[in-house]
């Protein structure tokens, strides 16, 4: 929990420092791009990314007056083999809700956890106790698509709006529910940039395919295969808890490949590349934002270098006034889609600041809201889509998760 001192210092750095900012969230960048001795290319890392410069803040104007008794909640995993890229979310959440707390002594919002364990099969009965305590009047998730979809239909039929800070699976916005809002760009946005990173600066003329079987898996699999083309040399399907790739690992090493592309989450993705590496394979191993996360590095230890990731979010820990707060609170620099749940928790604050403190009036707000946050600018169409936005490159270097640069 962070102390009032720092947090009134945090708002008062972020807001001189966004006046300064431009609004492009572009990276400013170092080197130039080489070649390594493995035929992989090394990418120099980004050392900064601009933030808009007008990003609403938690803490507002420290006016707002609400009664007491309202809560916000997250839903997701807290626990479970991806647990971190949920806890990622939730502390960013939490980070928001501290802030706002502690500048405005006449609205206290309460935060609420429910553990999902991220699996599609379990989230219902969470949602569904969520839903069912009056109190909740706006959540923050789901992570992950699979549970997104399983949980949707609950949420609108009590008319209890959600925002997703990292759920991606494109068909979530075609079932029709004004209840859901997806804080980032889709997968129908990342796989084509995924396509294009890796035929690009990553110089890979062949790319070998494989995906789990979530439905966030399937669905960035199959958008990253239509826009590779020709430069698909071939595909595979792995399994959820899956240990032993070895049937995989020989039709890669058969097809000789540049890179390989995992289309699913860290607990799968980490041995997969360990075992990649350790039958030899010298070629680069890309993955998308499921991947992305300093487990990913624990888990597949020295293989790890060989990797980079595509991901919709922005990177969090190069804003310097957040990245600070971040650590403070909690101990460790801000992870995949800390900030998206920070800027999602700040869209619903800043609506119960001015008023809207039933679950009706903060859906509407949420629908017609219109400003920037520290990512991104937050408008939603009528399907719960954001304007696109980037997607990222980054590149695990020196046993760290670092930014590249904008890739689409």
């Amino acid at each position: 929990m962070l102390r009032k001192k720092v947090l009134a210092s945090f708002a008062l750095a972020a807001a001189a420092g966004l006046v300064l900012a431009g609004c492009a969230n572009q990276p400013t960048t170092g080197g130039a791009t080489t070649a390594a001795a493995s035929g992989r290319v090394n990418l120099p890392a980004a050392t900064s990314v601009e933030v808009p410069a007008n990003a609403v803040l938690p803490a507002g104007d420290g006016k707002a007056t609400c009664p007491a008794g309202l809560d916000i909640a997250y839903i997701g995993a807290e626990t479970g083999p991806n647990a971190q890229l949920g806890i990622n979310i939730y502390n960013g959440v939490q980070l928001a809700i501290d802030q706002h707390n502690a500048a405005n002594p006449g609205c206290q919002v309460n935060f609420t956890k429910f553990d999902t364990e991220g699996d599609p099969n379990k989230a219902t009965g969470p949602v569904t106790q969520a839903v069912n305590t009056e109190s909740i009047i706006g959540v923050i998730g789901l992570p992950f698509s699979g549970e997104s979809k399983a949980t949707g239909n609950i949420f609108e039929q009590a008319g209890l709006v959600h925002i997703t800070p990292s759920a991606t699976n494109p068909d979530l916005t075609k079932n029709g529910w004004k209840t859901f809002f997806r804080g980032l760009g889709n997968d129908a946005v990342q796989g084509p940039a995924a396509a294009s990173f890796m035929t690009g600066p990553l110089k890979a003329k062949t790319v070998y395919l494989v995906q789990d079987d979530s439905d966030y898996g399937i669905g960035l699999g199959t958008t990253t295969t239509e826009a590779l083309g020709d430069a698909l040399v071939g595909s595979d399907k792995v399994i959820t808890g899956q240990k032993d790739f070895s049937a995989t690992i020989s039709k890669i090493m058969n097809a000789k490949p540049d890179a390989v592309y995992y289309s699913g989450y860290y607990a799968e993705g980490a041995p997969f590349d360990q075992q990649l590496v350790a039958k030899g394979f010298t070629g680069t191993f890309v993955a998308p934002d499921g991947v992305k996360d300093d487990q990913f590095i624990k888990l597949a230890g020295d293989a790890s270098e060989n990797a980079y990731f595509t991901c919709p979010c922005t990177p969090g820990e190069l804003i310097p006034e957040f990245q600070k707060a971040y650590s403070a609170a909690f101990s460790m620099e801000p992870g995949t889609y800390s900030i998206e749940g920070y800027d999602a928790a700040t869209v619903l604050l800043s609506g119960i600041g001015q008023g809207n403190i039933t679950r009706p009036d903060l859906l509407k707000w949420v629908t017609g809201y219109d400003a920037d946050g520290l990512s991104k600018h937050y408008k939603w169409d009528s399907t719960g889509e954001l304007a696109t936005p980037a997607v990222y490159g980054y590149r695990v270097l020196d046993g760290k998760i670092v930014l590249t640069g904008v890739i689409g």
